[in-house]
């Protein structure tokens, strides 16, 4: 190695050699050089975060504009998320971190942790107001993408020295890629594996050196506990890497030097995956329980529509987000075409980018990135690590110095060809080619300073600087007009929830006072998005999580619930009888005073309506009165009520009417979980049904009062083939509802207390039968009568049960997180294994240290 580069690589490694810096006696002490590997990150993240900034503020998002940011799921799942998790570490919350009271009448939380809330970033929630938990998470997305700026800017200062301005525009160029924009910036949770990817190339590096035998697998862990799924994907990336470094780096040419340095890494690997196992199992068996969603086919997307989204201001789910701007891009393509580095490099990263970026496309492949089962929605959604091996192979072509002139021609007409093959993509947008365009023109006007001829002093001075400017307008411009587009894209084509406002503060006010937990339950009802109880309290049914488990959605559902997202998002049944049946003696209900809008935070009147109900434990008779047959969720609510209070009538259908005969003054129920469209009683307003099997289920709805004749006339206003069950209409008689109530009132517990995730109630002497806690029966759940041992709960009907012997007068109930106990044992078993190997290191190191003896003499 020349001496520059020596001189180079050791100021990059924080270095002056191994004794440190060298003044001879009586020169002026130099001032110390900032680090590289400061500047570079610190750069990359300065710059990430101004140009994520200036995208949201010009597409007129918040927080630096109205518009709301909460698409999709952002706005249904994870913002909720993360104002219960605030609540929570903040200790308001009546769950903890195994049990969310909140949602689904009870639902395992730390699976939910580890799915969505497990990285260190999220902790950041509780330095917000819980009125301010949008600019929150917007602040968490702001910090992530800038971490992954600076750790990608990190890793190609490691992998070999060079200018540190080029590297942090390279790392910006992949923490603001168009898979950040697509994905990532609206699931959050996903950012973790975009920082990873780095972070654990870092790690196979040390791997391969025989260093940080510790750090490393800590590193690993804190990857897979952020967010093991991308984790996962960002690992297999980090081996692709660490294969290429071995078989192109000339410290590793020895075949026993290439071994030792993958058992290395595989070691590390296992430790730190072993050291995060109690949150992984949790979330792994959690999926397991979970309400199974179709299975889904893979289908690649045709190479035009893929190389379009190299291009700039591109979005789509059906195709890989690939966009990492235009400088880096070409930076990348004239690697093949570099011979200042050394042709073993230059094959190694060509054939792994395009091995890589073929593997996107081939379905075994496919399912092994997403471990072994295609997603519903976004198949593409690794392309964030060849979105990394595109910016490493970029900085390999560029660390040495600028592309000779034949390279960068023959990498620009790369770029050329691929963005005319595009040109019929779907994909394309009004702003692609201009914005491709302006960034090419100015990275050739970049490249055109930067190239060596004779200058003057002052230009020798000025001309770089130049390129850097052009360079830096070239891809901020680019990424700001990319991000831009697909925000506002977004916002037109997919679902989006408001921002959170007067309507949900007026809605949490509301419940706060009146909650009366464990007494009752108190639902929330509906406000806008999804996951209500999560922002405005309360104890309802609405619950959206991937971990949702299947006992709760079908339990639910039967019951005549309804749900969205393929049954993972059970939502709220306003109906007098699941109240009783859940123990729901406060129902808050909101009405908009005015249209939902995106560009503002609604408004509502909020109205509180409090009902005798049963307690949350209810003692059942061994024998079940007799109730109606058949599998209606009208009857299936009378068989866990133990009553008849619905009369079930026969029901005729002629075309687009409904008819049947009901008790006179009962109230009408309409069940019709596929139906999509308009149903409305005879002189009552139309109640809207919102089917569409198998990934939205509508829920039961009250159709108004049966008139003095008993005549029931429903009319139909369909928008979709009309499938109706065999009995759709119920007509419910509140006098017996009401006495059911004060039975099981009556027979229930006498007093019963809760805590972050047990329940232990009093039950009145002589009790027989079934206690029944108004829960659903999902794995975890372990109770006791009186001094018994706990076992695994029974199911009553879909709820947790308890079976009495009439000696017992109290029952308690503990849930606890299945994988809980072998996560532990396994984490404990790497975090033993990972002091060993510390221990071995240092002994090994002290070993091969020299002694500080005397020099010898003579």
């Amino acid at each position: 190695m020349p001496p520059a580069a020596e001189t180079l690589l050791d100021e990059v490694d924080g270095e002056e050699g191994a004794g440190g810096p060298h003044h001879p006696p009586g020169a002026p002490r130099r001032r110390p050089r900032r680090s590289p590997v400061v500047l570079g990150p610190a750069a990359a993240a300065l710059l990430s975060a101004v140009l994520l900034a200036l995208a949201t503020g010009l597409s007129r998002g918040y927080p630096f504009g109205p518009m709301t940011r909460n698409t999709v799921d952002l706005g249904q799942q994870y913002l909720p998320f993360h104002a219960y998790w605030r609540s929570l570490l903040l200790g308001e919350t009546h769950g903890d971190a195994f049990l969310n009271w909140n949602s689904g009448f009870g639902a395992n939380f730390l699976g939910d942790i580890g799915t969505y809330l497990s990285s260190p970033f999220d902790l950041l929630v509780v330095l917000f107001p819980a009125d301010r938990v949008e600019l929150a998470l917007y602040a968490v997305t702001v910090l992530k993408i800038s971490a992954a700026a600076a750790a990608m800017a990190l890793l190609l200062l490691r992998l070999r020295p060079g200018p540190w301005p080029v590297a942090a525009v390279l790392g910006t160029a992949y923490a603001l890629s168009g898979w950040t924009f697509d994905f990532g910036a609206t699931v959050p949770m996903w950012l973790d594996g975009l920082i990873a990817f780095p972070l654990l190339c870092l790690v196979g590096e040390w791997a391969r050196a025989g260093r940080r035998p510790v750090l490393g697998p800590l590193v690993v862990a804190l990857a897979w506990t952020a967010n093991f799924y991308t984790a996962y994907m960002a690992t297999l990336g980090a081996a692709v890497v660490l294969l290429v470094r071995l078989l192109t780096s000339e410290e590793t040419a020895d075949a026993r030097q290439r071994l030792a340095g993958v058992l290395r890494a595989a070691r590390g690997v296992l430790l730190g995956i072993g050291l995060a196992a109690p949150l992984v199992a949790v979330v792994f068996l959690g999926t397991k329980v979970a309400d199974p969603t179709p299975e889904s086919t893979f289908a690649p997307a045709a190479w035009p529509e893929v190389l379009a989204r190299f291009l700039p201001a591109t979005a789509s789910l059906a195709s890989p987000a690939l966009f990492i701007g235009t400088p880096a891009l070409v930076l990348a393509l004239t690697l093949p075409f570099n011979k200042a580095v050394a042709p073993r490099v230059r094959a190694g990263w060509s054939a792994a980018v395009l091995l890589v970026a073929l593997s996107l496309q081939w379905e075994p492949t496919h399912l092994l990135w997403h471990a072994g089962a295609s997603p519903n929605g976004g198949p593409y959604r690794q392309a964030f690590v060849l979105c990394g091996l595109l910016v490493v192979t970029g900085w390999f072509s560029a660390a040495r110095g600028l592309p000779r002139p034949t390279a960068l021609l023959a990498g620009g007409a790369l770029l050329a060809l691929l963005a005319g093959a595009a040109r019929g993509s779907a994909d394309i947008d009004p702003w692609t080619y201009p914005a491709f365009g302006t960034a090419a023109a100015l990275t050739l006007a970049a490249a055109l300073t930067a190239l060596p001829h004779r200058r003057a002093l002052a230009a020798a001075r000025v001309l770089p600087v130049l390129a850097l400017v052009l360079l830096v307008a070239a891809q901020g411009g680019e990424t700001v007009v990319t991000g831009k587009r697909i925000v506002e894209q977004q916002r037109e084509e997919v679902a989006w929830s408001p921002r959170i406002g007067p309507w949900h503060t007026a809605v949490a006010e509301a419940t706060a006072r009146a909650d009366a937990w464990p007494e009752h339950r108190t639902e929330p009802g509906e406000i806008p998005g999804g996951n209500d109880a999560l922002l405005a309290g309360g104890q309802g049914a609405d619950y959206y999580s991937s971990l949702t488990a299947e006992a709760t959605s079908r339990t639910l559902a039967d019951l005549g619930f309804g749900y969205y997202a393929k049954g993972r998002h059970p939502v709220t049944l306003d109906n007098p009888v699941t109240d009783a049946l859940f123990s729901v003696g406060t129902r808050i209900r909101s009405v908009p005073t005015e249209a939902v809008r995106r560009d503002a935070p609604p408004r509502a009147e909020v109205s509180v309506t409090t009902t005798p109900v049963p307690p949350l434990v209810t003692v059942r008779p061994e024998r079940r009165p007799p109730t109606h047959p058949g599998d209606s969720a009208f009857a299936r609510q009378e068989r866990l009520l133990g009553a008849d209070v619905y009369a079930l009538p026969a029901v005729t259908r002629d075309g687009r009417t409904v008819t049947a005969r009901c008790p006179a003054g009962s109230q009408l129920w309409f069940w019709a979980p596929e139906y999509h469209g308009g149903a409305a009683l005879a002189g009552q307003p139309p109640v809207d049904f919102d089917g569409r099997p198998p990934a939205v289920r509508a829920a039961m709805a009250a159709l108004g009062t049966v008139p003095a004749s008993g005549e029931v006339r429903i009319a139909l206003t369909p928008e979709r083939t009309v499938r109706l069950p065999r009995r759709p209409v119920g007509c419910l008689l509140r006098d017996r509802l009401d006495s059911a109530v004060r039975g099981l009132t009556a027979t229930g517990a006498t007093a019963v207390r809760a805590g972050g995730h047990a329940v232990t109630a009093e039950l009145p002497p002589g009790s027989t039968g079934t206690a029944v806690l108004a829960a659903p029966r999902i794995s975890g759940w372990r109770c006791a009568a009186g001094d018994e041992e706990p076992r695994p709960a029974r199911t009553y009907q879909g709820l947790v049960a308890i079976p009495l012997d009439g000696r017992a007068t109290t029952v308690s109930c503990s849930f606890r997180p299945p994988g809980l106990t072998l996560g532990g044992a396994v984490g404990l078993t790497a975090l033993l294994a990972l002091l060993a190997t510390g221990a071995l290191h240092r002994r090994a190191r002290r070993r091969a240290e020299p002694s500080d003896g005397p020099p010898p003499t003579g």
